[in-house]
């Protein structure tokens, strides 16, 4: 019998938005993790979306951000998804900027923080926005990455800092840099690991407490490869595992302690972009791939984000 104090437990990862067949989407999409079964939200995003970032403090709600519609527009707007009743409303506090393809990550219960991004002149950003969800306030932080950035995976061991790895700069050169930001200061530093190799248009998520991982992306052409992120010692390693198929601008997102999922992306398979869910399986580093897929094809980053109870 239920005491009333019980620890909320994992419950689901979302995938917001993203774009297919010319046309970017506002459904959000929800992968229950006890079942690995898929559905569509009937709350949608404020308008259809590609590009989006999103994080989530775990438990509370998930939070969606910026992005872009087929016509080039950017956006500032911030929604947000109430769990466990998967309500959308709109912030009143947005974005310091129109801004799409910003990285973001998550301290859960204290802020979400999104990286880098291209705003509405196409001009790449350096800056580091910062959401408080206490009172759901936003402000950019002193702190910035070492050049203007777009295209990078994000996410963070909650509680002691979030990572952004890769993308690619303002000359167009793809980046293997690895930036942490440490929650406590809200400091920026870049590690001595890298990426296997430059890459933009990866994705990331984290098993938190023990690693992070980012996945996938184009160095040029699209790659399935992992590389695997160490906390304790920030050090990085390749898996002998793989995703399913060589894949770019993928959502992302984890049961932390349990396993991490990458759904849709690039695929070069045409407009539409791939439905497929893989799983990574953090005791083992092994991967699987779902029989449950999105709701429909998409690409163009459907941002990911989940509900993993207390972190």
């Amino acid at each position: 019998m239920p005491t009333g104090d019980e620890t909320p437990q994992a419950v689901a990862a979302y995938f917001s938005g993203g774009y297919s067949s010319g046309s970017a989407l506002s459904n959000i999409n929800k992968l229950t993790f006890s079942g690995e079964t898929t559905s569509s939200l009937s709350a949608t995003l404020s308008g259809t979306r590609s590009n989006t970032g999103s994080a989530a403090n775990s438990a509370v709600a998930g939070y969606i951000n910026g992005g872009n519609d087929v016509n080039g527009t950017t956006f500032s707007n911030i929604d947000k998804i109430s769990f466990p009743a998967d309500t959308k409303t709109t912030l009143s506090a947005t974005l310091t900027t129109n801004a799409s393809d910003a990285a973001a990550a998550a301290n859960s219960g204290v802020a979400a923080y999104w990286g880098g991004g291209v705003n509405t002149g196409g001009a790449y950003v350096a800056s580091i926005g910062k959401l408080v969800f206490s009172g759901e306030t936003v402000s950019t932080i002193s702190a910035t990455f070492t050049s203007q950035v777009a295209f990078m995976g994000a996410m963070a061991n909650s509680g002691t800092a979030a990572y952004w790895g890769g993308g690619e700069d303002v000359a167009g050169t793809k980046l293997s840099r690895i930036d942490k930001l440490t929650f406590s200061s809200d400091s920026k530093s870049t590690l001595s690991a890298t990426l296997t190799s430059a890459t933009r248009e990866l994705s990331a998520f984290a098993d938190s407490g023990t690693a992070g991982y980012f996945l996938g992306g184009n160095t040029g052409s699209l790659i399935s490869r992992i590389d695997k992120l160490t906390f304790s010692s920030d050090a990085r390693t390749t898996l002998a595992a793989t995703l399913s198929a060589a894949r770019n601008q993928m959502g992302a997102a984890a049961n932390s302690g349990v396993a991490g999922y990458t759904a849709g992306g690039d695929a070069n398979v045409g407009d539409a972009g791939v439905a497929t869910i893989d799983k990574l399986t953090f005791s083992s580093d092994t991967r699987t791939t779902l029989t449950a897929t999105l709701t429909s094809a998409r690409r163009r980053y459907p941002s990911g984000m989940a509900d993993s109870g207390i972190l």
